[in-house]
């Protein structure tokens, strides 16, 4: 994996000097402002300086795999444990029995050592992670010590962790990796996503690596499995038309006007906003009112044909965005209806189709919609409700089942407030325990 830094007067220029160089491969890492030190840095304005990843073709090669996972390795290890101490329990025999390899269970799970402050470690760890990765990950790292400081095994189990295998150096990072794997598992990330994560960065770790490595190893690669968001653009020629489809209840309409307020009154934008949901008169007329506020037109269509109507209407518009109704992915004919909508300005206008999900969804559910939706038009997905759940495993479980892009995210009901583009490193921080 590559990791470097770039700057430019703005992101775009700083990531467009990445791309130059690396490829469009690269994936953005962190965004900062930095100024020059000393007296010239008051004389000059900050530069925006944007750290990206790029997986190397060595690293996309398929290796051959190890005939023993650790996570397979720590589950064979426990088992034995398991038959060891039913066996003990059944002749009574009260003390260990010596030669027979000994792991403290989950619970009371420990580092061997204090672990050395994250930037001291990878100094002598190569290769280093870059200092705004590290930062990102210091308060995560001490969670997760703190977790595996939580209990201590006995005396006699670490005597017998000493006589095993000569203390098997791998023992400790096998305890590490099933920490990481839970903390996934915990906030419903699918065991299957989880478990190829941990596998593929079992591929890059040594013996005795420390934590803090391994850590910034599956972190860098959840970033680089989420890839980077994908938000609204003008259309190369006339306006570009944008759908929000999705289920009833998942906020298609707020995060619509969340969205065109972003366009009218930061980028400066001419937004005609259409609703083709006829079944709800609660939903038109709050779109309606939202449009009244940011003084855009406001129309209500009916079929196919005026959509098109609208797009010579508003010809010079920058984009027209089109509310459909809310429905039952199960409900055919209402589907029917909303793929005939979405295509009705192929080969007339630009288009893009936004997937509007909830967060707080089943994941069983979400395959459902996802799928449906699929057969309509190829989509982007915006997750809605961030601020109503606690685990979200989700937004990497539909991004690799889906391959769809993630674009924006919202997290309460402030209109325009409530939505940001969708944020890879907080989220990935989030999904590996770091919210608590």
């Amino acid at each position: 994996m590559v990791i470097k830094k770039f700057q430019g007067k703005t992101e775009a220029e700083a990531t467009e000097n990445a791309r130059k160089e690396l490829g469009s491969a690269v994936v953005i890492m962190n965004v900062r402002n930095v100024k020059k030190k000393g007296i010239a840095g008051i004389f000059k304005s900050p530069q925006v300086e944007v750290t990206v990843a790029l997986e190397e073709e060595s690293e996309k090669q398929p290796q051959k795999a190890p005939t023993m996972t650790a996570l397979e390795q720590l589950a064979a290890r426990q088992k034995a444990i398991n038959d060891r101490r039913a066996a003990e329990a059944v002749s009574a025999v009260s003390a260990r029995p010596s030669g027979i390899i000994s792991e403290p269970s989950d619970d009371i799970i420990k580092e061997s050592a204090p672990a050395k402050p994250l930037k001291d470690i990878m100094d002598d760890t190569p290769p280093k992670p870059r200092a705004d990765v590290i930062e990102k990950l210091d308060s995560l790292e001490n969670l997760l010590k703190n977790r595996l400081d939580a209990t201590s095994p006995s005396d006699s189990e670490k005597d017998s962790d000493e006589k095993s295998d000569g203390a098997d150096s791998g023992s400790e990072q096998m305890r590490f990796t099933k920490l990481l794997y839970n903390m996934m598992i915990d906030n419903e990330v699918h065991e299957k996503y989880a478990g190829a994560i941990i596998e593929e960065a079992e591929k890059t770790n040594k013996p005795g690596m420390p934590f803090d490595y391994m850590l910034t190893n599956i972190y860098q690669k959840m970033i680089l499995k989420f890839g980077n968001p994908t938000v609204i653009t003008p259309a190369s020629r006339g306006p570009k038309v944008v759908y929000f489809v999705g289920p009833t209840g998942v906020g298609k309409t707020t995060t619509i006007a969340k969205i065109a307020s972003k366009l009218c009154v930061e980028d400066k934008k001419k937004v005609a906003l259409l609703t083709a949901d006829t079944y709800r008169i609660a939903a038109a007329e709050q779109l309606h009112t939202y449009a009244n506020i940011l003084e855009v037109p406001f129309r209500i269509i009916y079929s196919p044909s005026e959509v098109e109507q609208a797009i010579e209407d508003y010809h010079e518009y920058d984009y027209i965005l089109v509310d459909t109704a809310g429905h039952s992915h199960h409900n055919e004919e209402q589907r029917a209806n909303t793929g005939l909508m979405v295509h009705a300005v192929d080969n007339i206008a630009e288009c893009e189709v936004y997937l509007v999900l909830s967060a707080t969804t089943k994941y069983r559910d979400l395959i459902s919609i996802a799928d449906t939706y699929k057969e309509m038009a190829d989509y982007k997905i915006i997750f809605t409700k961030l601020d109503e759940t606690t685990a979200l495993g989700n937004l990497l479980n539909l991004r690799l089942y889906t391959g769809s892009e993630l674009s924006y995210v919202t997290y309460g009901q402030n209109v325009p407030d409530d939505i940001d583009r969708f944020n890879p490193q907080t989220t990935v921080k989030s999904i590996l325990g770091g919210s608590e």
